[in-house]
């Protein structure tokens, strides 16, 4: 694996390859057809290397001895979900203490309180502005304007926009590439995906999990939103939307079961499953909730008859309220199964918000913050994040050497991208050398310290129209963000620049492209530099030409 970022701190211990290529005895699974075939392995060599590769192979089992069981690691991904769609408290106030505005107040989120009393959540942490480019960028460690999926993926056609990039990666990801769970089901885990994959297109074999790693696939397909949440209309199977119709879920077809408690129910079978077998598993577990349609969960709907909301957000706050008994759900079963004190969770958004309370460009669905899912502010990048230990014990082995920092809350900014390099360096996996990496180990942030060798960007690349904000890129450095619009108009101000200090100005009210002109130019060679590091892919002018942006 290679990273493009500096070495890692010298605190971050965590023995990588420790447990690579740690396997179990256990008997040959009979696979479903939503499993996908193990990998063959045969022992053909002379008996010296034989005896050698018997050793290489002993050798993590020895490694047990010390360490303990490979940790289990659990992404808890949240579809649409911003960083104000939660009673959690994630932005601070001026001494950088946590501080409640009212949609805290409004959405109840008891389950994501326990997780973050448990570990530490980021009020800075950030995800690409729509949902393919983030869910592949989990994947790979990539920033999209690296692995060029820098839209979300119409599963039926090409959707770059009337100008957008004939180069852009509309397929998303391909068999053989080299993904997360690739690499962790190659160093012995059981690599499990629930919920929404949107990782190609239909007609490509990266539309389905199985073909990027995964072993087991429930639910997981090329489109990006559910035919139906309820079971009685079987998913969106034979109506109107049947195209988006969620597969595998065909025992739960004609009852009242919601699709948020259905995948529950899937991924505690599968993950009791990997714990009976003795593997270790890792657990992607994507809920379609909360992306439209704004459908209610009927076991939440009496809590926001009341609120005085509109009837589409009071479907989308019982989303919310779904999902979290989901994770509540989950955290209990890890508890059940005796293994929550050896799995790592971490729980975050693909993308801003999509709540249904404003225009998009408003202080509206994420307030106080400026934005929506798509667009160019930060509440359409900014989104919840919460590592935690599910059961926390300080002497346990994993937990020594991976101390996550309980109840705290991280102000330093970090990205999907660290996702990465964080859990393979967690499961003792690495990455071939030629894979490029743009995330960063999470190590020394996750105990609450400050990481002054961690990267202070974020580069949001999104080339494409139509959506909230077309043809921009942003750039964040520090405190500091810089946009481009490549094509002004009237949600860009009539401007190519717009510049904002988040320390002073963290809403995005004060545009200060015009008054302070050599902060503008320095931010903007930052953002050119960084395009062009990633080998980024522009939109195009009426020529066909690209357009890169311009200095000012």
């Amino acid at each position: 694996m290679r990273t493009a970022h500096d070495p890692l701190p010298s605190n971050a211990d965590f023995p990588v390859g420790a447990f690579a290529g740690w396997k179990t005895s256990v008997p040959p699974l009979q696979f479903a057809r939503r499993r996908a075939p193990l990998p063959v392995q045969r022992l053909n060599a002379p008996a010296p290397v034989r005896v050698r590769l018997l050793a290489i192979a002993l050798l993590p089992l020895l490694l047990l001895t010390s360490f303990g069981a490979p940790p289990n690691v659990v992404i808890f991904l949240v579809d649409d979900m911003g960083i104000m769609d939660t009673s959690v408290p994630f932005l601070t106030d001026e001494s950088g203490h946590p501080k409640r505005y009212p949609l805290n107040d409004y959405y109840r989120t008891p389950n994501m309180e326990r997780l973050a009393a448990r570990g530490i959540r980021f009020n800075n942490f950030c995800a690409m502005s729509v949902c393919s480019p983030t869910r592949v960028s989990l994947l790979t460690g990539q920033n999209a304007a690296r692995h060029r999926t820098t839209n979300w993926i119409n599963p039926d056609q090409n959707n770059a926009g009337p100008q957008g990039p004939p180069e852009w990666n509309w397929r998303g990801l391909r068999p053989g590439q080299t993904t997360l769970p690739g690499l962790l089901r190659a160093a012995g885990y059981r690599t499990i995906h629930v919920g929404k994959g949107h990782f190609g297109p239909r007609d490509a074999a990266g539309a389905d999990p199985l073909n990027l790693g995964f072993e087991c696939n429930v639910g997981g397909a090329s489109f990006g939103a559910p035919g139906s949440y309820y079971a009685r209309e079987n998913f969106g199977h034979g109506g109107k939307r049947a195209r988006s119709a969620v597969p595998h879920l065909e025992k739960y077809h004609g009852t009242d079961v919601f699709l948020t408690e259905a995948l529950t129910r899937e991924a505690k079978v599968l993950v009791s499953e990997a714990v009976q077998d003795g593997k270790p598993f890792f657990l992607h577990f994507a809920h379609y909730a909360v992306h439209a349609p704004f459908e209610s969960d009927p076991r939440f709907a009496a809590h926001y008859s009341e609120s005085g909301k509109p009837p589409a957000a009071q479907a989308f706050a019982t989303l919310i309220a779904g999902m979290d008994q989901s994770l509540g759900d989950l955290l209990d079963h890890l508890d059940a199964l005796g293994v929550a004190q050896n799995t790592l969770v971490f729980f975050l958004g693909d993308n801003g918000t999509d709540a249904p309370l404003g225009h998009e460009h408003a202080v509206a669905c994420a307030a106080p913050l400026r934005g929506r899912k798509g667009s160019h502010y930060e509440g359409g990048m900014r989104v919840p994040f919460i590592a935690a230990w599910a059961r926390p014990r300080a002497n346990h082995p994993q937990q020594r050497r991976l101390p996550i920092a309980a109840g705290a809350l991280q102000p330093q900014l970090a990205t999907v991208m660290d996702l990465f390099p964080t859990i393979l360096a967690v499961a003792g996996a690495k990455a071939p050398r030629d894979h490029l990496v743009d995330g960063a180990r999470l190590d020394r942030l996750l105990t609450g310290r400050r990481d002054r060798r961690h990267p202070g960007t974020f580069l949001m690349h999104y080339p494409h129209a139509p959506h909230r904000s077309d043809y921009w890129t942003s750039h964040r450095d520090g405190d500091w963000k810089v946009v481009y619009h490549y094509f002004p108009s009237a949600a860009s101000e009539g401007l190519h620049y717009q510049l904002f200090h988040l320390a002073a100005d963290p809403f995005e009210q004060d545009n200060l492209a015009t008054a302070r002109p050599a902060e503008l130019r320095r931010r903007m060679k930052g953002l050119v530099a960084e395009l062009e590091r990633l080998q980024a892919v522009y939109p195009v002018d009426r020529s066909g030409a690209p357009v890169k942006p311009k200095l000012p």
